[in-house]
């Protein structure tokens, strides 16, 4: 059986639970915030974790792994696209161009790494999703700003990511990889600088061919999972990867690109059941 487990029913789970059923599965759809996890035991079902919270996804797929269950995407998957910082060090491992950056723990740090990438810069929390708390900072007084609201927001935020800003004329690109095979991609427009959809940004289609298709299987080679996107910038020197998400939403890239992501999705969990 296929159990898509969630806290928050939104049109991704649904389109799951219909795809799942229009393909003959054995599926369940499992509102998980009320219930209470332990005890022991094992099945052969695959759960698909698609919880709002980062966190609350992690949790329930080391506990049904500690416990022999097949879980997408793993936990070390999850735990590994949750943190900006962990992902980027997998790239940097293996060789896959992405913004240059640099890390600080003080205010000073910080300071100094931003003086140091150069203006614009961009400070983004480690944690963190649909482009929140991101800051452009365009001088040294902005950046002195930034770094001290940041100091007072909690431990997450006393781990400085800053990343160089990069022109990219409007639009970048995600990318969705399914069992290790690029399917489709999407590029997002938008006047403003962060052009998530979730945010407003319009959806057009991308070819996915060529280095963009080799690039993505190496970004799965890195991280591993079974439902990855990607997000990246095209430039005059080539590609670059922004983030790796392991939780993301679709809607709004089915339609743009003609690909049934949902579907290709439970197919996928249907292989590791059997």
């Amino acid at each position: 059986m296929l159990r898509i487990l969630f806290t928050r029913l939104r049109q991704e789970e649904k389109l799951l639970l219909e795809a799942a059923r229009r393909l003959g599965l054995d599926v369940a759809l499992e509102d998980v915030k009320d219930r209470v996890w332990g005890g022991v035991g094992a099945d052969d079902d695959v759960y698909l974790c698609r919880c709002i919270g980062h966190g609350q996804n992690l949790a329930l797929a080391r506990h049904l792994e500690g416990q022999g269950r097949r879980v997408v995407n793993p936990a070390s998957v999850m735990e590994l696209c949750g943190d900006k910082l962990a992902t980027t060090a997998a790239l940097e491992a293996a060789s896959i161009a992405q913004p240059a950056y640099r890390l600080a723990l003080s205010e000073e740090g910080a300071l100094a790494a931003a003086e140091e990438i150069g203006y614009p810069a961009v400070f983004k929390p480690v944690t963190g999703s649909w482009g929140r708390l991101l800051a452009k900072v365009n001088d040294r007084e902005a950046a002195e700003a930034v770094i001290e609201h940041k100091a007072h927001l909690g431990a997450h935020h006393q781990i400085f990511y800053v990343q160089e800003y990069v022109e990219k004329s409007g639009s970048d690109v995600r990318a969705f990889v399914v069992g290790g095979e690029p399917i489709c991609a999407i590029r997002r427009e938008s006047a403003h600088w962060i052009t998530n959809t979730a945010r407003g940004g319009r959806a057009s289609n991308q070819v996915v061919a060529g280095e963009l298709e080799e690039l993505l299987r190496r970004v799965h080679g890195a991280v591993g999972g079974d439902f990855l996107a990607v997000d990246l910038f095209g430039t005059d020197s080539g590609w670059l990867v922004n983030e790796v998400n392991d939780g993301a939403e679709f809607r709004n890239s089915i339609a743009p690109t003609g690909v049934d992501i949902p579907e290709a999705v439970v197919r996928h969990c249907a292989g590791l059941g059997r």
